[in-house]
């Protein structure tokens, strides 16, 4: 028998780390597009939900979204995903994306890369996810 019953509890916390690949450079002097911390946001969330309720869950909304600093190409990212209110069925999460170490290169050391402390916050959101009842 399966347990259906929720996890979810305000102040429950989700972490991952990514690095930004080159590849995702979308702008001049490396930027990546705003987009990618919200596809970030998408993956924790979905953790978030399987870890809690069982289920990948669906996102309703977004209440608040904040581009704070600029994400690079180099960057290592760590991404968090806190329950602030659970409901029926939805669950709203604060979201965070902190540049933890950045690309340094130069010419004569083109892998140069630095731990940032502390962390730069890139991006923060607020949103809403809904789960099977």
């Amino acid at each position: 028998m399966t347990d259906t019953s929720s996890r979810a509890e305000a102040g429950r916390r989700v972490v991952h780390r990514r690095y930004v690949p080159y590849s995702h450079a979308h702008y001049a002097g490396n930027l990546v597009d705003g987009a990618y911390s919200l596809g970030l946001f998408g993956d924790v969330a979905t953790e978030m939900c399987i870890a809690t309720d069982g289920d990948e869950g669906l996102f309703a909304s977004y209440s608040d979204v904040q581009f704070l600093a600029p994400v690079r190409a180099g960057d290592v990212l760590e991404i968090s995903c806190e329950i602030m209110r659970v409901g029926t069925r939805s669950r709203e999460l604060a979201f965070a994306v902190h540049v933890v170490a950045r690309g340094a290169a130069s010419a004569e050391r083109p892998g140069a890369a630095a731990v940032l402390d502390p962390p730069i916050v890139a991006t923060t959101a607020v949103g809403t996810v809904v789960v099977p009842g």
